[in-house]
């Protein structure tokens, strides 16, 4: 219920124009956002810096690699940025220091006088239990190398390295941040890089799943994840907790200090809720998990383990939809954007624009108005071939349980899994043909929430692809793997 003044309560409207008036916005938190590139057809780096960054004075980016367009694109902005080594880079990193240094230089160097680089984040949740022990032996020596690299450059004074690790690192079957601890398996990798960290004063970087972790844990309720009121916090023993982020990250201080590194910095490297693709996931529940959190941290509260002491930064997850990424954990995991693959605001959160609206991205170029669709003149008996193969190379995952197309039916399933599969191929006449089922239509066939997409021009611009960058070092690494 609102609240009401005296007997005559007001009109919801000037309620709140009263309440923005006598309670001043909290001052803003230190948050920063994910950009990612697994997409498709990226949305221009130049557009992306100067049609959503900097209208919507975002003071700090990471990147989840080193983008030659995003890194240009961020030259002379005063953005602060966190540039990302992929996973596939570590052995060669750590291998070679002739490649450490070459990564530095290329990627960093070269745009040292315009970016502001804060920070390197080598591996990218190389801990997580997916991947097993595959990148652990080589991480710690990819970060030293890259140190030694920045040092040699003259930029360790000017940005620091840090390693991105998923909270399943420490976090373990109990909800309680008492009895969290680090898995005894990365004992004594955990022991070295957190050794690597506080040697050259660095934060430890953390990347946290609220929205994977309430899938698992059914004890706790969506409220303790949205930073709503609860009428039964968890109790930790004399300390109670009334949401999931305070909790992860209290659980994160006890196992640095049971790993003797209590006061060791903290950054959220990422933390965000998914829009599509599942139940629950919806741009309704992700608005109100982000406001909870930027508001949450603008109040510089603390956690109950440090008061009035916030993580360093918490970078949001994430700016942009990408329809590459790898969706093993859910089809959510494509749909973490805050705003569309082509720019677009799902929603509000203040990303450091204050009470305003998200800017959208001006002038976006489209595709020709064409869709794919299901000839449904021809016989479709066999088409479930077709519609496998189509969702097998293009994005379906909206039509998930819960996802934004699940309730179209069949066959609207299918013109939407041709039409997915035709916009990620330009539009070719090959790309809808579907063993001649399919049919272009100029009429939009999206229903409702359902939108059938049309895929962004990128014949003029250019693109990342990180494929190319771990070839370049791929082919250092092999000329120079002897070499220490």
């Amino acid at each position: 219920m609102r609240p009401s003044c005296g007997r005559h309560p007001l009109p919801p409207p000037l309620l709140l124009l009263l309440l923005h008036a006598l309670t001043p916005p909290p001052a803003a938190a230190p948050v920063g956002v994910n950009w990612g590139f697994s997409s498709s057809h990226p949305f221009p780096a130049a557009q992306v810096v100067r049609g959503l960054l900097l209208p919507n004075s975002v003071p700090r980016v990471r990147l989840a690699a080193a983008s030659p367009d995003a890194l240009a694109a961020l030259s002379g902005t005063g953005v602060a940025v966190t540039v990302g080594v992929p996973n596939e880079l570590l052995r060669p990193l750590a291998t070679s220091r002739k490649a450490a240094a070459a990564w530095v230089h290329d990627n960093v160097n070269r745009y040292a006088s315009g970016v502001r680089f804060e920070y390197v984040a080598v591996g990218d949740e190389s801990f997580l239990l997916n991947y097993g022990q595959q990148n652990q032996s080589f991480l710690v020596t990819a970060a030293a190398n890259i140190q030694r690299a920045l040092v040699d450059a003259k930029l360790s004074s000017k940005m620091k390295v840090v390693v991105p690790c998923s909270s399943d690192l420490y976090q373990n079957t109990s909800t309680l941040p008492s009895k969290a601890y680090f898995r005894p398996e990365v004992n004594e990798t955990i022991a070295e890089l957190l050794s690597f960290l506080a040697n050259h004063s660095s934060p430890f970087m953390v990347e946290l799943n609220p929205f994977l972790s309430f899938q698992h844990k059914k004890n706790l309720s969506l409220d303790y994840y949205l930073f709503q009121l609860m009428s039964h916090p968890v109790s930790d023993g004399h300390i109670k907790y009334d949401n999931y982020f305070d909790a992860s990250i209290d659980a994160l201080i006890t196992a640095l200090t049971k790993a003797g590194f209590s006061n060791m910095d903290i950054i959220v490297g990422g933390v965000g809720w998914p829009s599509d693709g599942a139940v629950n996931a919806t741009p309704v529940i992700a608005q109100s998990f982000m406001t909870g959190l930027v508001n949450h941290l603008a109040r510089k509260s603390g956690t109950p383990l440090r008061p009035k002491v916030l993580p360093n930064e918490t970078y949001l997850f994430s700016l942009l939809d990408e329809d590459q990424r790898s969706i093993a954990s859910g089809s959510y995991e494509r749909h973490y954007g805050i705003f569309t693959f082509d720019g677009q605001a799902k929603y509000h959160v203040n990303l450091g624009q204050g009470s305003k609206a998200l800017e959208n991205a001006p002038d976006v170029q489209y595709l020709p108005s064409k869709w794919c669709v299901l000839d449904n003149n021809k016989d479709i008996s066999n088409v479930s071939s077709s519609f496998s193969a189509a969702c097998f190379n293009a994005d379906c995952t909206a039509l998930s349980p819960g996802g934004s197309c699940s309730g179209i039916g069949w066959p609207g399933n299918v013109s939407y899994a041709f039409n997915s599969y035709y916009q990620q191929h330009d539009q070719s006449e090959e790309g809808c043909n579907f063993n001649g089922l399919g049919l272009i239509t100029t009429v939009d066939p999206s229903v409702d929430n359902c939108l059938f997409t049309l895929a962004i021009d990128t014949s003029t611009a250019s693109s990342f692809h990180p494929i190319l960058a771990i070839l370049q070092i791929l082919i250092l690494y092999f000329y120079t793997y002897n070499v220490l």
